[in-house]
């Protein structure tokens, strides 16, 4: 059921990837809700639909069968662009290989997500500096991701995804 209190609703989803004749369900009959302000972590052996089922409800992956809404949003039925203006207002996403755009600087990425909603480049900028300086990285502003280590480029990937104070913050590993 789902309420006004209700981040994420998932009813009977599926997932199957196809490679050629080999099919894959990565997700088969899947039922979550998910309430606001609720921590939840999914645990579970490699391979087993983790990853698939946070991009679903981050809106990264479209499902095959069911329902999956996010703050009442079914993203699957959104047009692409709708859905990425959604993600950007709604959705922190840490992806497990943290994703930093190689050739943007580490202030760069993380004004990313602002960037795509709208948000100036000189107000992105400052409030990448801000959350940036608030996990003691001011002093790799201007650095590439390469330069970082990999905690450094984690704790990047996690400033990148509380930025822009998204509603769902979705990890993975």
């Amino acid at each position: 059921m789902v309420g006004n209190g209700t981040a994420v609703h998932i009813l009977n989803v599926t997932k199957t990837f196809v490679t050629g004749q080999t099919r894959v369900q990565a997700l088969r009959g899947v039922n979550l809700n998910v309430r606001m302000g609720e921590l939840l972590m999914l645990v579970g052996p490699s391979g087993c639909g983790k990853t698939t089922l946070i991009s679903v409800i981050a809106g990264i992956l479209n499902h095959d069968e069911g329902e999956c809404l996010v703050f009442g949003e079914n993203l699957r039925d959104m047009a692409q662009q709708k859905r990425t203006l959604f993600r950007g207002a709604n959705v922190g996403f840490v992806f497990q290989a943290y994703n930093l755009i190689p050739s943007l600087t580490v202030a760069e990425n993380v004004a990313v997500p602002l960037l795509i909603t709208g948000t100036s480049r000189k107000e992105a900028i400052a409030r990448a500096i801000e959350i940036l300086e608030r996990i003691n990285l001011g002093d790799k502003l201007n650095a590439l991701p390469g330069a970082l280590s990999g905690g450094q480029q984690q704790r990047v990937a996690i400033a990148r995804a509380l930025v822009h104070s998204p509603r769902l913050i979705v990890c993975d590993e």
